[in-house]
């Protein structure tokens, strides 16, 4: 067995907001003998396949991407490289009338190419409104396990230590909760208004395909930390959205080498 699938099998997996999901049984893997996904077992929920091109390595643990976080940042750099694009020919012919023709043809071309990202960005921008809901049900869902508490609590029929227990696990899982919501929003505002003097990293590393996919452990501490707490995106803007667009992008890449 090489060494990569021996990374992966009895690692514990939590997502990257810090809720844990299971232990890795095995891999499951292609003809060619790279890995598709990995098994998870999830207690009574069973085994779960998670793909491979949305995991991460950090330390003892794997860490899960969700799909919807991958294909939002994917939609977020095509659109913001293609509105450059188009900013940058209108400043050429507007600094040289001459070029208007020439221009035309590319203008045309990007133009299409943002309509085509239209039905992307419908598609991205269901799939976080549908996972917003999932989120209001587990959060309502969590309140209601944290209001019984207290009520067996009030009554007698818990006693002080075991409340406490369910109340600070509880409400760990609200802020891993919180966490993935408050990001989800942040991606819906920017692809409702996308920023053409987006971060240059962004686009510069679009096509960067030279990065080691799994050597992740230092750049993943914008979702977790050591001890797998969740830390919130935000904060430091500039620092985080460069440690972000660091390790996202190895993933991005390791996903495009998976679909050659």
């Amino acid at each position: 067995m090489s060494e990569l699938k021996l990374e992966f099998i009895g690692k514990q997996v939590k997502d990257m907001y810090g809720t844990y999901i299971g232990k890795v049984v095995g891999t499951v893997t292609d003809i060619d003998g790279s890995i598709e996904s990995i098994g998870v077992d999830c207690g009574s929920l069973g085994l779960r396949q998670l793909p491979y091109e949305q995991l991460l390595i950090q330390g003892d643990y794997v860490i899960y991407i969700p799909r919807w976080r991958m294909d939002s940042q994917k939609l977020l750099r095509q659109k913001n490289l293609t509105l450059k694009r188009i900013k940058a020919l209108e400043d050429l012919v507007a600094e040289n009338d001459l070029m208007k023709n020439d221009a035309e043809v590319l203008h045309l071309k990007y133009e299409k190419r943002l309509q085509e990202l239209q039905n992307s960005e419908n598609e991205v921008i269901g799939m976080l409104k549908s996972r917003l809901e999932e989120l209001d049900v587990q959060n309502t869902n969590v309140k209601t396990v944290i209001f019984d508490a207290k009520l067996q609590y009030r009554s007698n029929d818990m006693n002080e230590q075991t409340y406490q227990d369910v109340n600070a696990n509880a409400n760990i899982l609200l802020e891993h909760i919180n966490l993935e919501k408050e990001e989800i929003n942040s991606f819906l505002a920017r692809i409702s208004h996308p920023d053409v003097e987006d971060d240059e990293t962004m686009v510069k590393e679009s096509n960067n395909d030279n990065v080691t996919t799994m050597n992740h452990e230092n750049q993943v501490n914008d979702s977790t930390n050591d001890q797998g707490t969740p830390i919130a995106i935000g904060g430091d803007e500039s620092k985080n959205e460069d440690d972000e667009s660091n390790w996202l992008n190895e993933v991005l890449a390791k996903e495009i080498r998976h679909n050659r």
